[in-house]
């Protein structure tokens, strides 16, 4: 029909000059014109965002792990390795960020994760990158882990900027059948395509492969000559630790079993990756396509996973928890193979992206991240100089911290990271601090910690600060050589905190049963519901407003 409008426009061309009608040589010409432009190239490049989950700062093979990875070397060694790239330490954290180029602070996010069971969800006045990238034209897809709240329709990843999802909505999961249990009696199915389960669409497939087959059968189906951001968020390697039988052939060596079956999984993650790029090049999209791959945050050992020579683990803001794995491959960068060192973070992909997608990024977004590209294409140096790790003021507070401690300028009782420049500091309590270096998975259990290089903690001890370019791994505590430097960092976190919206963490809601919705994990929250709370909202706000003014009209008075 689209085609037809055009040939009858061209029929009836007339020259609105001279009433010259135009000849079928100039009308056929004109026409294969348009046509062309139908079909021209997309100058904005493909976008193909590949967030894994947990994997250690160690388990890729260009680290030196002895976990096989191919695919993850070639790729990053023919691009760009991230070498100072930070994520945050937690799951819905890190994809908070990623959504919205926005701290956590400024989210409410700031504390633990989205629990399930939680009326509690990204919140919806956050302009998210998929939103940004529709706007300037491209396609959105979404395939894998959302981990971003679904308690209401508002809520869904279709919702909220992308045109398909296929994938699942909690943490966490059965990679065979699917199935997520949070609590006793609280266990449902968690498969989704789109705003419905995916029951026909199940065949008790092992979730790696089958988003990677999902991720290519959208490639077979998309026009390559249209932008397109796909982002794959693998459920793997996250526990439980489960896996096809033959990748476990590889590594009989390794006795520990949770390593053994954490190596496997991450041997399946490196294929299906070598399978979506054999996929890129196969539909057209690779030469303009940019891959970025990033783990969302550090290693748990207790899984299997290794964030060795790193302090500390997943769930923790030493470098263990927050430094990631990440590299960017594409035929579009400048400098190829090459390692950047420029300080980035997960909040800089959004504008980064947007911008490498011509899309606009406005004032009234307040973004916390910055437009990284040059840096890691040019490798220049990065806009960015500091990076607020997080405060989450209700985080178990640790029991000899103080104002005093702070030298009345912070309560380092408060958990809280900060990096700014070459130092680091970390008030609170900042999680499990061992150095767990790879012999320790020697052992059959991880409960011997002979191996590992245990810090027992001072009794005393609140805040800690570290020259993180020249102590990578932690070992020097400089606070007490340096407290002037300790008392300008917590002078950036006060400045910091005022920033700070509420902590958005509500309690469980016993609706979001899966019992309640024929025993599939989703919405609950009905939308009559939403529009009271909506309303109720708007009239506290609105008596708020109205005790001010009456309050001034008194101090005039």
């Amino acid at each position: 029909m689209f085609l037809f409008s055009i040939l009858a426009s061209l029929f009836a061309f007339t020259s609105p000059t001279c009433g010259y009608q135009m000849s079928w040589e100039n009308w056929n010409s004109n026409l294969q014109n348009r046509v062309n432009e139908l079909d021209s190239p997309t100058t904005q490049p493909h976008i193909i965002f590949i967030l894994v989950d947990d994997q250690g700062f160690r388990d890729v093979g260009y680290h030196g792990s002895e976990i096989k990875t191919p695919t993850l070397d070639r790729l990053a060694a023919q691009g760009v390795k991230l070498e100072n790239y930070y994520v945050q330490p937690l799951c819905s954290p890190s994809r908070s960020q990623l959504m919205t180029g926005r701290y956590q602070i400024h989210t409410g996010l700031q504390h633990s994760v989205i629990r399930p069971t939680q009326a509690n969800c990204l919140p919806l006045e956050n302009v998210t990158l998929p939103q940004k990238l529709r706007q300037a034209g491209y396609a959105t897809h979404m395939v894998g882990k959302w981990h971003l709240g679904f308690y209401k329709r508002g809520c869904m990843p279709t919702q909220r900027g992308f045109d398909t999802f296929f994938g699942s909505l909690l943490g966490s999961g059965d990679y065979y059948s699917h199935y997520k249990c949070d609590g006793p009696g609280m266990c449902g199915y968690d498969l989704y395509e789109g705003e419905e389960a995916a029951w026909e669409q199940d065949r008790g497939r092992y979730s790696t492969l089958m988003f990677t087959q999902k991720a290519v059968d959208i490639l077979a189906h998309h026009n390559p000559q249209k932008p397109l951001f796909l982002y794959l968020a693998f459920q793997a390697v996250h526990s439980p630790l489960q896996v096809p039988a033959r990748y476990l052939e590889r590594y009989k060596s390794i006795p520990n079993l949770h390593r053994r079956k954490y190596a496997a999984m991450v041997s399946c993650l490196d294929e299906a990756v070598h399978n979506l790029t054999l996929a890129l090049k196969r539909y057209g999209f690779y030469d303009n396509t940019v891959i970025v791959y990033s783990s969302d945050n550090g290693g748990q050992p207790m899984a299997g996973g290794n964030n060795w020579p790193l302090r500390g683990s997943k769930a923790t803001y030493w470098e263990g928890g927050i430094r990631a794995v990440g590299f960017v491959h594409s035929p579009l960068l400048l400098n190829k193979g090459t390692r950047c060192r420029a300080l980035i973070h997960i909040t800089d992909w959004f504008p980064t992206l947007v911008s490498l997608g011509e899309g606009t990024l406005d004032e009234d977004l307040n973004l916390d991240g910055y437009d990284v590209w040059e840096a890691i294409s040019e490798g220049r140096q990065s806009p960015r100089h500091d990076i607020l790790h997080n405060i989450d003021p209700i985080y178990t507070k640790a029991k000899n911290g103080s104002w005093k401690a702070g030298y009345g300028l912070w309560n380092t009782a408060i958990r809280a990271a900060l990096r700014v420049g070459h130092w680091k500091l970390l008030t609170g309590v900042p999680g499990y601090s061992d150095w767990v270096p790879p012999q320790t998975f020697s052992n059959l259990l991880l409960t011997n910690r002979w191996h590992n290089e245990y810090v027992r903690w001072d009794q005393g001890k609140s805040v800690w600060l570290f020259n993180i370019i020249a102590d990578p791994y932690e070992r020097v505590d400089l606070s007490l050589r340096y407290p002037h430097i300790v008392k300008k960092m917590l002078m950036r976190l006060a400045q910091y905190n005022r920033t700070a919206i509420p902590v958005r963490y509500p309690a469980k809601d016993s609706r979001s049963n899966p019992n309640f919705n024929g025993g599939v994990w989703g919405p609950w929250y009905k939308e009559d519901e939403d529009d009271r709370e909506t309303n109720l909202l708007t009239n506290n706000l609105a008596k708020k407003r109205r005790k001010k003014k009456v309050k001034k009209r008194k101090v005039k008075d």
